[in-house]
């Protein structure tokens, strides 16, 4: 009977030592799975597995790469001041209803291209007045308002070309800008009637052509406020002599993205100018709004 019992025990325990002998093994400690050597995978297998996508680099920043705008717009600039020519003085005040009449024509437009936190800009401004008749003026000889009336003729060209350096970047943005602005002037003043004498040299009319440059320093700031939205701020101070006495532009404006590509600006300008030399004299306010499309790419 006993040896019967111990026959039937003897498999029986054999079996489950076998099984926990298994189990051991199994488990045995991590570092010892990764210090066995891996049995290499059979070349069939190792070419059917998928390859690993090696990693992507990261796009290319926005401010890394060249970015161009071109921005033709319309300034509907009043002129409020003094033009001189050859010791003949007159006074304009010119709102933006005679400048429609008086323009003759015009062109207006701006460049910008930046890179890495810099930039350039250009803005080049033309336009031609004709027959603009003068508030008040004054002559030699006691000629002036009182005995004649004198009208203007003026073509102006204005260009800016700035650097300007990135130093805020993080959703609102802030240039410092450093760069020159060239004026030049062609002043016609004509005596319409007179019951005086005429203008220097015993004429109807005198004209002079002047040109010059300023040194300017100054900053732009853009700020969105929604989503397609911003403001625009510009302020810029020059001349101190170099060129005229003083010069100054200031600008606010709001931009709205259509696209991608194209951007609608709208906004109110104002440049000051007091230059004089030799007989001419440019003391004037432009002052006005502006709007545009900018295209970019």
């Amino acid at each position: 009977m006993r040896n019967g019992i111990l026959g039937c025990v003897r498999p029986w325990c054999g079996g489950v030592l076998g099984v926990v002998a298994a189990g051991l093994l199994s488990a045995a400690p991590v570092g010892a799975q990764e210090a066995a050597p891996q049995q290499a995978a059979p070349v069939g297998a190792q070419e059917a597995a998928p390859q690993q996508a090696a990693p992507q680099e990261a796009p290319q920043s926005t401010r890394d790469k060249w970015q161009f705008e071109i921005t033709p717009y319309f300034f509907g600039a009043g002129l409020d001041g003094t033009v001189g020519v050859n010791g003949v003085t007159g006074d304009v005040d010119m709102g933006i209803g005679d400048l429609l009449d008086r323009l003759d024509s015009a062109f207006m437009g701006t460049v910008e291209v930046r890179k890495k936190g810099w930039g350039i800009l250009l803005d080049g401004m033309y336009m031609h007045l004709k027959g603009e008749s003068t508030r008040s003026w004054q002559g030699p000889g006691g000629i002036g308002t009182s005995t004649g009336q004198l009208s203007a003729d003026l073509t102006q060209k204005l260009y800016n070309l700035v650097f300007a350096r990135r130093v805020v970047d993080d959703g609102a943005k802030a240039d410092l800008i450093v760069g020159a602005r060239y004026t030049e002037l062609d002043s016609q003043l004509d005596l319409v009637f007179t019951t005086g004498g005429l203008l220097p040299g015993n004429s109807g009319s005198v004209s002079d052509q002047q040109s010059w440059w300023d040194p300017i320093f100054g900053f732009r700031l853009i700020v969105p406020f929604a989503k397609h939205w911003a403001t625009v701020w510009y302020a810029d101070l020059g001349g101190f002599g170099v060129g005229s006495d003083l010069t100054s532009q200031g600008l606010v404006g709001l931009n709205w993205d259509i696209t991608n590509h194209f951007v609608a600006k709208l906004g109110y300008r104002y440049i000051y100018a007091d230059y004089s030399d030799d007989g001419f004299v440019w003391e004037m306010v432009a002052q006005g709004p502006y709007a545009g499309v900018g295209i970019r790419f």
